[in-house]
């Protein structure tokens, strides 16, 4: 009862001097924090192995090396034993070389060209069919069965042969009338059979099955379908070709010792050669064209076995051989298969690769011929559409081709297509696959081209879209690019159907944006929304018109320039359905969030970002998760903060006041106007120098207003009360006390509302914790918060502790009493004759009543309340579950009473040496934390005015826990 009374008076500018760190000069010399260390190492190896000799040797190295890999050399002789005696081990190791040998072959051309697995997915999702196919199933033959192991090798061969010519003789089973889907998925069966056959070591059924497969690809009835089919069935063959690749390899290991990358037939055993020589006859065998073309290329990779130039001899009869092929369609994906294995195994041999496209361009009118006329009208299939087939395939030749090669072939090529009639879709793959810049830099020979090209067969919207697709990459030369974007555009405003239009002019906005003013951007974004508008044809355009948008905003990002695009937000307004029109505010938001490098109060921009949020916020619903609901506040957030009126004080909360009314859906946001609207106040504050005029003080208290009635509107306990909190420390700062008591006291208030858990990140957690964190700073304010005149002395303290006492705590909790001794910090600091702190410009108790005795009365009853609940409590913690936490809180109260008590006085020395003894009676008290404890106490007795310590030292036993 007599703690305050016999507080420890305080000087706290000496406390402070004393509790200093002292500081002592430093001479770095070469040392430095984040210089890279180097260590100096000394090894000494004397090992009895073969081979080893007794050296001493002393490295220095800038990274810390492992000492006992250092010392083995990086040969760890077990694992070399090991690797000797296991042959999963070194099956393991030689897997690892071909998978370094096959990424090696793969890197013969570099990672800019584009690989055909890139394009596969492209392809399949493109050339769809809703007809019925047909595939035909090789069902398996029972001869050759039973034969003996003591057969002779001539029967084996026969019954090989036999089996092949069953195949050929169909045994096979035809489904008819499959969906697409149950096609693709027949297929997938056939390339598992085909893993499973060879697995099972029935290396016939596997060449049956592929052969089978080959066979597939030449028939066209579902011709729209061709360009799938062509990327399912060569996925089989590429797996063919690689397990039969990977055979020969594995005969040709040598007491486990795979070949070196680059190895020569020399190198190759007989075996292997005889076996891959088996495998070209068996193939060679095969009577019809296409498989007979399809598995030798599959195989192609396997020649290097045989010879040197194996691969070199085998590209020019495989081209030709593409010769006999009749369809043109079928022709020309054989020769984009070959393209495709010329360039895994032999990017070197451009010549068989322009040789293929040569023989194309010869056999070029053959798609306009009669027998292709009378397949497509009974298919009835437009010729626009069957020559957008052809696509693919020659784009991948041409890709083949134009991959690091010179400019003059690439010019001869480009005059190739010329002089060939109906060039359309010859042009438009040179465009597809040739380098950027080398189309760019001929720009307006392209166009040239393409107003010559016959209407009826490619279109020519698909041409300029190719042409832009080019520009977006690589510049024109500077005096060509108006009458680029004039003759393009010309062609694209006339297009009548909305869907070919906005392909077009997607592309070309990246050309007008990238080249041109806003006076170009607007007038191409008035031509979108003239087309798009009429039957809302934009509805079905979303995608593209996103995409419009995205590049605008990528190459405009001053937004005062943006906005004064006069079509821009018109054309925002195309985006009716609400999904897309939030996901292209946010990616406008986030490139104003990205680029705005200095604060704003442009009114265009405020006004235009201000709809744009809006939109965002309007689209909250109760069915919002709360990750986009996050998303959506940064974003405005972001916004607001870039927001500044200067010195025009009034006119930055007029714009607050808006947004709080535009925005009260996102607490995030309420939060973050609450802030600065504190912070306006502050600015406020900073300009007068503290003195403020009759005028800011009103504008301050329009502020501290805007606070006081935004905070209940939140949902969060503890961020209105951290809010109150702020917002009075904010209003006791700017002289509003009435206004910052009222904060207070409404924070007092709302203490009994805080639930027993709460949710943090999703997760329900216990409120303990943070209600603990937030009376402790709520005290740190209290002190110095003058009373006020009418409602009696520490009027807020007593609220607050009344509402500690009547709170429901937790029955295991003791929080109650952790704030209690804290409440005590409080009191103790009050009775000093000056505090530690103060506000400027605002008198705290300390002037007020310049330490009173009725003043100092009062604090000592609240002292002696709060101690007796104290002592109270741990009372209640004698039994024997319990005692643990009671010599917890003995130790605590302990620390308090040393740090804040007169302990001259009798009666307070007492309690601190029976709170001592409490602590450590029942064995639960930390030895270390109780010696430490000791070692302070009697460090401070050597202090000026501190020697009644020793006495107190000297009255304080260590227990041992025995």
């Amino acid at each position: 009862s007599c703690f305050l009374r016999h507080a420890r008076s305080r000087n706290y500018a000496s406390e402070s001097e004393v509790c200093k760190l002292e500081s002592v000069p430093l001479d770095f010399g070469d040392y430095h924090p984040l210089k890279p260390i180097t260590v100096t190492e000394s090894k000494t190896k004397k090992m009895n192995r073969k081979g080893s000799t007794s050296s001493t040797s002393s490295s220095s190295s800038s990274s810390m090396m492992d000492p006992l890999s250092s010392v083995l050399d990086g040969t760890d002789p077990l694992s070399l034993f090991a690797a000797a005696a296991d042959p999963v081990t070194t099956t393991a190791t030689m897997d690892g070389t071909r998978r370094k040998r096959d990424k090696d072959d793969s890197s013969a051309v570099g990672s800019d060209f584009e690989p055909w697995s890139s394009k596969r997915g492209e392809i399949l999702a493109r050339y769809t069919t809703t007809e019925k196919l047909s595939i035909n199933l090789y069902m398996g033959s029972e001869k050759g069965k039973a034969t003996t192991t003591g057969s002779a090798v001539s029967e084996k061969v026969r019954t090989r042969l036999e089996e092949l010519d069953d195949l050929e003789e169909g045994s096979q089973k035809e489904l008819l009338n499959l969906t697409q889907q149950d096609y693709m998925n027949r297929i997938e069966e056939l390339n598992q059979s085909l893993k499973d056959a060879w697995s099972s070591d029935q290396k016939v059924k596997a060449l049956k099955i592929v052969i089978q497969c080959s066979k597939l690809l030449s028939d066209t009835t579902v011709i729209q379908f061709y360009p799938s089919k062509f990327v399912l069935i060569t996925d089989i063959l590429d797996t063919f070709g690689k397990l039969v690749y990977e055979r020969i390899l594995s005969m040709c290991a040598d007491n486990r010792v795979s070949l070196p990358d680059n190895f020569s037939p020399e190198c190759v055993n007989d075996t292997a050669k005889e076996t891959c020589l088996n495998w070209f006859f068996k193939i060679a065998s095969i009577r019809e064209l296409i498989p007979r073309f399809y598995v030798e290329a599959a195989i192609l990779k396997c020649n290097k076995f045989l010879s040197k130039t194996g691969i070199s001899e085998c590209l020019p009869r495989l081209t030709s051989m593409i010769r006999g092929i009749g369809d043109p369609l079928v022709a020309v994906y054989a020769r984009a298969y070959l393209c495709r294995v010329g360039m895994e195994v032999a990017p070197q041999l451009k010549e068989s690769l322009n040789k293929n496209f040569f023989d194309f361009l010869l056999t070029f009118k053959q798609i306009h011929g009669e027998t292709v006329q009378n397949q497509l009208v009974g298919q009835r299939v437009e010729m626009p559409l069957y020559l957008t087939l052809y696509s693919p395939a020659i784009d991948w030749i041409l890709q083949c081709i134009a991959y690091h090669a010179p400019e003059v072939l690439l010019t001869e090529m480009m005059e190739r297509c010329k002089k060939l009639g109906n060039n359309a879709l010859l042009l438009n793959s040179v465009m597809s696959a040739f380098r950027a810049e080398f189309i760019a830099a001929r720009s307006m020979d392209f166009i040239a081209m393409i107003k010559e090209c016959d209407e009826s067969g490619f279109p020519k919207h698909l041409l300029f879209r190719s042409l832009g697709l080019n520009l977006a990459l690589a510049d024109p030369p500077e005096n060509d690019r108006l009458q680029i974007l004039n003759e393009a555009w010309k062609v694209i405003t006339k297009l009548k159907n909305p869907q070919d239009y906005i392909n077009c002019a997607e592309v070309w906005v990246e050309y007008t944006c990238r080249h041109f003013t806003k006076r170009e951007v607007n007038t191409v974004l008035a031509d979108v929304i003239k087309h798009m508008t009429p039957d809302r044809a934009f509805e079905d355009a979303y995608p593209q018109l996103q995409s419009i948008i995205q590049k605008v905003i990528t190459y405009i990002y001053d937004f005062s320039l943006l906005f004064s695009v006069e079509k821009f937000l018109p054309f925002l307004d195309m985006f009716q359905k609400e999904s897309v029109r939030v996901e292209v505010c946010k990616s406008i938001m986030e490139s104003f969030i990205k680029y705005q490098q200095e604060s704003t109060k442009d009114p265009v921009i405020l006004n235009a970002l201000l709809h744009i949020c809006k939109t965002m916020h309007d689209s909250v619903n109760a069915l919002t998760l709360e990750d986009e609901k996050r998303m959506l506040a940064a974003l405005i957030n972001g916004f607001i903060k870039m927001v500044s009126f200067g010195r025009d004080f009034e006119q930055q909360l007029s714009f607050y006041v808006e947004a709080r009314s535009m925005f009260c859906n996102l607490e995030p946001v309420l939060v973050q106007l609450i802030h600065s609207v504190n912070q306006l106040a502050m600015e406020t504050r900073k300009v007068m120098k503290g003195n403020h005029s009759r005028k800011t003080a009103a504008f301050v208290r329009a502020c501290v207003a805007f606070c006081f009635i935004t905070i209940p509107s939140l949902s969060s306990i503890f961020t209105r009360l951290n809010l109150y909190l702020h917002s009075g420390q904010v209003a006791l700062a700017n002289q509003c006390l009435s206004q910052a008591d009222a904060f207070f006291k409404a924070a007092v208030s709302l203490v009994p509302e805080v639930p027993k858990m709460i949710s943090v990140d999703g997760k329900m957690r216990p409120s303990d914790a943070f209600l603990l964190e937030f009376l402790c700073n709520f005290f740190s304010t209290l002190l110095v918060v003058p009373d006020h005149p009418e409602q009696g002395v520490l009027f807020l303290v007593r609220g607050l502790l009344n509402v500690i006492q009547d709170y429901t705590w937790e029955d295991n909790s003791d929080d109650k009493v952790r704030i209690y001794t804290n409440v005590l910090h409080l009191l103790s600091a009050m009775t000093q004759e000056a505090y530690i702190y103060h506000v400027d410009k605002v008198d705290s108790n300390d002037a007020l009543y310049g330490g009173d005795s009725k003043f100092l009365a009062e604090i000592n009853k609240l002292c002696e309340t709060v101690i007796a609940q104290i002592l109270d409590h741990l009372k209640t913690l004698g039994k024997e579950e319990t005692l643990k936490r009671q010599s917890q809180l003995a130790l605590y109260f302990f620390n308090t009473i040393v740090a804040h008590g007169d302990l001259r006085n009798n009666k307070l020395n007492q309690l601190s040496v029976n709170l001592w003894n409490l602590a450590q009676k029942h064995g639960f008290a930390d030895t270390k934390t109780m010696v430490k404890t000791l070692e302070y106490i009697k460090r401070r007795s050597q202090q000026p005015e501190m020697s009644h310590f020793t006495d107190l030292a000297l009255r304080l036993p260590l227990q041992s826990r025995t």
